[in-house]
């Protein structure tokens, strides 16, 4: 009989804090390149969470070791992320390193994060 299969999946915790609201949904898309970042459909795989009336939530993912960033966005009005016309978005977004840019999107290095064991824990404070 073969020996069970290791995985390299770590446990990583997502803490997100300070929801604008706290009944619209969050989505969060995870990356681990930095041509694919902020892309669409470019992600490795997203997650939508109810906030349930909190203003924060926990989410428990499993990464394959190495260098990954987070988009956070959460749509008010329950149709899509709504843009200006520059294209940022009017509706509160985040990213991991808790990242503000200033004029253009982030790129891939200054939201990116290392998972190399289990225990990371990602803190991400979502703001209008």
């Amino acid at each position: 009989m073969p020996a069970p299969r290791v995985s390299d999946n770590q446990p990583v915790t997502v803490v997100v804090t300070s929801l604008v609201s706290t009944t619209s949904t969050v989505k969060l898309f995870f990356y681990n390149t930095r041509e694919g970042f902020l892309k669409s459909g470019k992600w490795v795989f997203s997650k939508s969470v109810k906030p349930g009336g909190k203003s924060e939530f926990t989410l428990p993912v499993e990464l394959p070791k190495g260098e990954w960033a987070v988009a956070i966005t959460q749509d008010l009005n329950n149709n899509k992320i709504d843009k200006n016309f520059i294209g940022i978005p009017t509706e509160p977004y985040a990213f991991s390193n808790n990242f503000r840019p200033k004029v253009a999107a982030p790129v891939f290095d200054d939201c990116k994060f290392t998972v190399d064991g289990p225990g990371k824990v990602v803190s991400i404070v979502l703001k209008n």
